[in-house]
């Protein structure tokens, strides 16, 4: 689970690392006094799931109040649907640095990635100059040592004060990190101020990621999934099932036993020139819950379901069942497109033909049915 950016910074302000003043508003009058609380100028920070805000406008500086509640007023009618603004306290920047800790699956080891040139751009630095990227794999049962970070840092080029506030950083990077069972940390960008006759450079978290591990989900109870993390209301409500999907814009319905065997169905329909309207995935502890998948495909305006499944410990039989059940008691005003193969699956095809519908039993020929149907075509 993703959490947002304010919900990041207040990880990392409880785990020591410092982060502007900020508030967090939902309406333009929450906005106006956020802005009397922190000041001007400031950022306008629209508090979505997705990578490059910036770059997409829905990140903007704000010289005076007028000029931040404008802001707030177009991102907040903004198409991607932005429902809670960051009205953050801008800060006096001299570089842009990036800290991050995630893990290496190849080793099993701990990993962390820094660059002494962070923002927007880190991206395309790492694949144009990868040498400017510090890596230091760290062993998971000891955890990252002081003197582990401290090498990052030095790698990294920074010196004196800069370089001790650094460590102490990434130590609580980490600290947060193992506390809240996370797969990715970052800050990106950790900004350093600029200096003064009277003051020192401060580094300062301008911006945070923190994707928590799913299976760890009981133990963080206190972030849970909202409307907030997802696009449509069906990816919410799948989400709430435990049913695993996507919302598309296609004509094709789609309702597999597998993740890898939904890609790839996925993948062949664009081959056969059609188009996917939802990504659903029913196998797994789900095979039994083909009403629940169904009702969810149906939300769709799309033209057809098609209904792939493979099943060795997930049963076809009872798969089978399942659909036959979910096309009688909500009774689909749409062709159902069918190829349910595995365990069992001369009674899943007795199943299917006694409740009328046509098994098929290649799924390339399955899909190329569908993509018809889909097109204008007879099955």
């Amino acid at each position: 689970m993703k959490l947002f950016e304010y919900q990041a910074k207040e990880v990392f302000k409880n785990s020591g690392i410092p982060v502007p003043d900020s508030r967090l508003v939902h309406n333009r009058n929450e906005a106006a006094a956020a802005v009397d609380a922190v000041g001007t100028p400031c950022a306008v920070k629209s508090q979505l799931l997705m990578g490059g805000r910036g770059k997409a406008g829905l990140i903007k500086l704000a010289k005076n109040k007028d000029e931040a509640l404008q802001i707030a007023d177009e991102l907040f009618s903004h198409p991607e649907g932005v429902r809670t603004l960051l009205i953050e306290e801008a800060v006096d920047i001299e570089k842009e640095l990036y800290l991050s800790i995630t893990l290496d699956p190849v080793k099993a080891e701990g990993l962390v990635i820094a660059c002494a040139e962070g923002g927007v751009e880190i991206e395309t630095l790492a694949k144009e100059r990868p040498e400017a990227i510090v890596r230091k794999n760290f062993n998971l049962t000891r955890g990252l040592q002081a003197y582990q970070a401290r090498a990052v840092v030095y790698d990294m080029g920074l010196s004196g004060d800069a370089a001790k506030q650094a460590v102490k950083i990434l130590m609580g990077l980490y600290k947060a990190f193992t506390t809240y069972d996370a797969e990715l940390i970052e800050i990106n960008p950790l900004f350093l101020t600029k200096t003064g006759p009277a003051k020192e450079g401060q580094l300062i978290a301008g911006d945070g990621k923190l994707s928590i591990d799913d299976n760890a989900a009981h133990r963080q109870q206190e972030y849970t999934i909202s409307r907030e993390h997802f696009s449509s209301d069906m990816e919410y409500e799948a989400a709430k099932d435990g049913i695993p999907y996507l919302q598309f814009d296609g004509d094709i319905s789609l309702m597999c036993a597998g993740a890898g065997l939904t890609t790839t169905v996925y993948d062949l329909i664009n081959y056969e020139g059609g188009s996917v309207a939802n990504y659903l995935e029913f196998g797994g502890p789900n095979y039994r819950r083909a009403m629940r998948a169904m009702e969810l495909c149906l939300q769709n305006p799309s033209k057809v379901i098609l209904i792939v499944t493979f099943g060795t410990i997930a049963r076809a039989d009872v798969m089978a069942q399942g659909v036959v059940e979910a096309i009688k008691k909500l009774k689909p005003n749409r062709p159902i497109v069918t190829c349910i193969r595995g365990t069992n699956e001369e009674d899943a095809v007795k199943i299917l033909q006694e409740a009328g519908l046509t098994p098929i039993f290649d799924t390339e020929e399955a899909v190329r049915t569908a993509v018809k149907i889909a097109q204008g075509g007879a099955a």
